[in-house]
Parts: C-alpha cells; sequence; structure tokens
C-alpha cells in the first residue's frame, strides 16, 4: 500500500528502538499525561522571582561545579532538538502510521534549525562563552528532554496525522512561518551585536599584545551596552525575538496546538524574570544613566 498523496512516508526513516519502554518514546497515554502536565510549569518558574541566582552567562560565579561554557551550551540546547527528531523515528512505526503530514514535518524542521544554530553554531561563533554550573546545565537538559517529549510525540503521531487534521490553516500556517523567520533572522542579528563586542575587543588585545610583546587579557567575562538594532530600545531583544519565534510557531500548529503552546509559555516564564534581573545587572555595573530609558525586553512597556 502507497503513502497517501501529499504526505511524505516514514518508511524511509530508521526504525530505532525504544529506550525507555513506554516514556522514551513516550506511549500515548504517557504522552497525554507529560504533554498536561507541562502546562504547569511556569509555577516552578516563580521561585526565580525571589532569587538573583544563576550561575551562567554574565553572573556565572566561581565553583568547582562549573563547566566550560562551550560545551555545556552544546549538550543542554541539543537534546530537545535530538528527542524530537528521535520520536519522529519510533513513535510512527509503534503508532502504524505510514505518512506524516508536511506541516508536521515543517514544524519539525524549523524547531530544528532552531535549535541547530542555538546548540551548535552558537558556540562555534562565540569568541568566548562563561562557564555554565553544573544546575543550570542539569535543569536545561531536562528542561529540553521534557519539551522534546511533548513536542515530538505531537508531530510524530499524537497529533495531526493527515492532511484534513490541516484543512482550512494554509493561511495561519503561512503567516506563522513569516513570523518565525523574521524573527529567527531577528535572534541572529541581536545574538551577533552581542558576539562582536568579544570579537572587536580581542582584535584589538591581540594587536595590542603583540605591539607591546604581552599575553592577552582575554574577554570571558567583557560586557558593554550594545546600541544596534533593538538593543537601542531594551536591553534583550535576543529574548524578544526568540519568543515572537515560538509565537510564530504556536500559529503553525494552530491555537489548539497545547505543546506550541506550552512551549511559548514556559520560556516566556523562564526568562522575563532574567531579563527583569539582568537589567538591573547593567544598571549596577553601568550606571543609570548609562542605561538610560531602555527597559529590559518590551519596547517603552517592561
Amino acid at each position: 500500500m502507497s503513502a497517501p498523496q501529499n504526505q511524505p512516508s516514514v518508511d524511509y526513516l530508521p526504525h530505532l528502538p525504544n529506550l525507555v519502554d513506554t516514556w522514551y518514546p513516550p506511549s500515548r497515554e504517557h504522552w497525554q499525561l507529560l504533554n498536561y502536565a507541562w502546562q504547569f510549569f511556569p509555577l516552578f518558574t516563580a521561585a526565580q522571582w525571589l532569587t538573583t541566582f544563576y550561575p551562567s552567562g554574565k553572573t556565572s560565579i566561581d565553583s568547582k561545579l562549573n563547566l566550560p561554557g562551550k560545551w555545556a551550551w552544546c549538550f543542554m540546547e541539543m537534546p530537545g532538538m535530538l528527542t524530537v527528531l528521535y520520536c519522529l523515528m519510533t513513535i510512527p512505526h509503534q503508532e502504524g502510521l505510514r505518512t506524516i503530514p508536511w506541516a508536521n514535518w515543517t514544524m519539525a524542521g524549523v524547531y530544528c534549525i532552531h535549535y541547530f544554530y542555538r546548540a551548535i553554531l552558537c558556540p562555534l561563533l562565540n569568541p568566548t562563552m562563561s562557564p555554565i554550573h553544573a544546575f543550570v546545565f542539569a535543569s536545561a537538559f531536562c528542561w529540553q528532554v521534557m519539551n522534546g517529549l511533548v513536542i515530538g510525540g505531537w508531530l510524530a503521531g499524537y497529533g495531526p496525522t493527515s492532511v484534513f487534521d490541516w484543512s482550512g490553516k494554509l493561511y495561519t500556517i503561512e503567516v506563522g512561518l513569516i513570523l518565525w523567520g523574521w524573527s529567527f533572522l531577528g535572534n541572529i542579528f541581536h545574538d551577533d551585536d552581542l558576539r562582536e563586542i568579544r570579537r572587536s575587543a580581542l582584535r584589538r588585545q591581540k594587536e595590542q599584545a603583540q605591539k607591546e610583546n604581552k599575553p592577552i587579557e582575554g574577554v570571558e567575562k567583557l560586557y558593554m551596552l550594545p546600541k544596534n538594532g533593538l538593543f537601542h530600545y531594551i536591553l534583550f531583544p535576543h529574548y524578544l525575538c526568540e519568543w515572537l519565534e515560538w509565537a510564530g510557531w504556536w500559529m503553525i500548529g494552530g491555537w489548539s496546538c497545547t505543546p506550541a503552546r506550552s512551549f511559548l509559555l514556559n520560556e516566556i516564564s523562564t526568562m522575563l524574570p532574567r531579563a527583569l534581573q539582568g537589567k538591573q545587572w547593567y544598571i549596577e555595573k553601568f550606571g543609570k544613566e548609562k542605561v538610560g530609558d531602555r527597559k529590559a525586553i518590551i519596547p517603552g512597556l517592561l
């Protein structure tokens, strides 16, 4: 029996074994439980409003539990993408599905593009990265696995499974893709503006070191106030662009797509307190006058 027209067959994908029976990948019953529970993750992020402890990036600390920044970042950001791909290579077979709709693959594709950039390209492009505490690494790793299971299960067979499930959604898919694409480019632009601060400082240090025949000081903990793009109005435009990315991704999946909605709300609840605390960090380091009227994450508002 051939695959239905206009739906890509999963027969060409490798059939991977179940690593943890009924959990990784999840059975339909366990996926429903995970999908429901994941909606309540913002309740746990409330603890971030009570403490400024976040031993990573500009607020990293000296600790024996620190991990090398680039390697830690890569391995804590990658599990979500790998889990989604793993679900796509296991769940359709166990559900007896021959095909997965193109829209499912579209959502999986843009999700993986984002995390390929985040997990692999970012550590390669960044001149340096501050150490990441083992607690942050473990928390992010678990978050990614859980998010990957919820999203992967929905895309691989527990959500829409035919073109009829996507009927009438073409325009929201197109608008969502446009919003996702431009926001992704905005994310890259503002990330690179931050990278350029250290790249240019490192170039100056190398030139100075050659002239004076002395070692390079390093730029691991070098921070400045960027001014390009949305940095003129807010201090964390890369956060805002990422929220807009996943808002567009939610539009692609449809407003009833619980995993996409949970993903966006979980990101906002995690990143918002960090952005507001980050603004206070900038004020303490550079002074209120230099920070000026810039908001933390939403121009003119917050």
